[in-house]
């Protein structure tokens, strides 16, 4: 793709990725028990191919399975994601044998993984983990703590887990682990939630894990994390931008239909320049997600920053864009079942998990300052000479 429009290919996947959500998978979707993981939605994302595509493609990628489903049944988008960011550690930390033993399963849809770095005094402050890995024996741990607010907990298959196990070393400390969910002493309770996915805490009561269960290195947890939420964090603003397309492809029908005023809704500038906004915001925000996972493909320095941006601004304007929506439908728009009801409650979450706007604005900020730094320090060299 260029800096401005995706390739033809690209174009007419994402066109058939939004069919076949809409025929294959909403019907699904709309089986499935609120609160529940839908096994059935995520087998058939295995069987359709795209669970697959996770662990074989980049970011970009990524962003554009998120935004087609997303335009047309969010649980789907959903599930993919929770399958990517719950086994993304695996398949990029893992040893061998971890993921011979559990990406296959995931890529088909039949073990269900899940993402478990909250807790209660630690949502967004990946450093501030207070969930313990004691030592026990010469290469083992007891976990020993609580993680909260994790997707699909407590029903996934495996968890990837991330534990402290240096105290008092902030993020050096941390170190990721994959946690079955037979783990002895480990147990999870469903929380109730605005969410058609499970959330959930868990307890962990000396939790038994051994080296064979690390991800990545001891005290090298941190990294993991990071490089999981720089892929999804992209990722997460281009399921907002599926969100944000779809309420405005909504409103243009509704306002192009709707008699008022002796005429159409569409017809009444004030409504236009509504419509003209939130296409103008949601484009926006899709080229800063393309722009954002071009530069993760692309192995640039700056993917902390842009990533942060990229969630940042995509998720302020879909809730931007599905408030306008609602406005100008009306009452109709509040009914149970209709369309933005739906992304009215769905649009909210994103600006909360895998960082709130808030500690994006702090990434950038830092982000900004170090690179600003730097740029004196050459300038300053540039000068003595």
């Amino acid at each position: 793709m260029t800096a401005f429009s995706l390739e033809p290919a690209q174009l007419a996947w994402c066109a058939q990725l939004r069919t076949l959500a809409a025929r294959r998978l909403r019907p699904l979707a709309v089986k499935g028990e609120p609160g529940r993981v839908n096994r059935a939605l995520v087998a058939e994302l295995g069987a359709l191919g795209l669970l697959p595509r996770l662990f074989a493609s980049g970011a970009l990628d990524l962003c554009l399975m998120r935004e087609s489903l997303a335009h047309a049944c969010t649980e789907a988008e959903t599930a993919l994601a929770l399958q990517g960011l719950g086994a993304h550690p695996v398949h990029a930390h893992g040893t061998p044998a971890q993921r011979d033993r559990w990406i296959p399963g995931v890529s088909d849809g039949t073990v269900v993984a899940a993402f478990a770095l909250s807790e209660p005094g630690a949502g967004s402050d990946a450093a501030a983990l207070s969930l313990t890995a004691h030592p026990d024996g010469p290469s083992g741990w007891r976990l020993t703590g609580e993680k909260r607010w994790i997707s699909n907990a407590p029903e996934a298959d495996f968890y990837t887990v991330f534990a402290r196990t240096t105290p008092g070393a902030g993020a050096r400390g941390v170190t990721a682990f994959l946690v079955p969910a037979d783990r002895p002493g480990l147990t999870g309770d469903r929380l109730d939630m605005l969410s058609p996915h499970p959330i959930g805490a868990l307890g962990f009561d000396g939790v038994p894990v051994t080296a064979d269960d690390v991800l990545g290195e001891p005290d090298g947890g941190f990294r993991v994390a990071m490089d999981t939420l720089n892929l999804f964090r992209p990722s997460v603003g281009a399921f907002a931008v599926g969100m944000a397309q779809a309420a405005l492809d909504a409103t243009l029908g509704h306002t192009a239909r709707r008699d008022a005023f002796g005429g159409k809704l569409k017809d009444l500038q004030s409504v236009a320049h509504q419509v003209a906004e939130m296409a103008l915001r949601t484009e926006s925000a899709r080229l800063m997600v393309y722009a954002a996972a071009t530069a993760y493909d692309g192995g640039a320095a700056d993917v902390p920053r842009r990533a942060a941006m990229a969630k940042l601004l995509a998720t302020e304007t879909a809730q931007y864009v599905v408030d306008r929506a609602v406005q100008l439908h009306g009452a109709r728009a509040l009914q149970r079942g209709h369309l933005l009801e739906h992304l009215y409650r769905e649009v909210r979450a994103p600006r909360v998990y895998e960082g709130a706007s808030e500690v994006q604005r702090g990434i950038i900020a830092k982000e900004l300052y170090r690179d600003n730094e730097s740029c004196n320090g050459f300038h300053e060299n540039q000068e003595d000479r």
